[in-house]
């Protein structure tokens, strides 16, 4: 069963912008995402990079994003995928909008 067929926390819609965000907001998924994103790491590395990430949680995380085509697995180790690295060039515009709104929050 994909992550796309089943219901997932907060929605059983089954949409797939609900999924994404269940997978995005599950704890290290947003950090393993970013720590691959100038290149591939070996898992030892990346788990460094993580500090504080137990290898039992990066190895679900490595695997769900496997899943869900955003992480690959190569000679180098662990890398973003085509669309990884789409995923993560649509955060530039969130990167954006968030400090617009943190100065927006500072400046009352």
């Amino acid at each position: 069963m994909s992550l796309i067929d089943h219901p997932v926390r907060g929605s059983d819609s089954g949409r797939p912008i609900m999924a994404l965000l269940d997978l995005l907001g599950r704890r290290w998924t947003l950090r393993v995402i970013w720590e691959l994103r100038d290149g591939p790491l070996p898992f030892r590395a990346l788990q460094a990079a993580c500090s504080g990430m137990s290898p039992s949680v990066l190895n679900q995380r490595l695997a769900e994003l496997r899943e869900a085509l955003i992480v690959e697995a190569g000679e180098g180790g662990y890398a973003l995928s085509a669309r990884g690295r789409e995923l993560l060039e649509l955060f530039g515009p969130l990167q954006h909008w968030s400090e617009d709104w943190a100065r927006a929050l500072r400046e009352g």
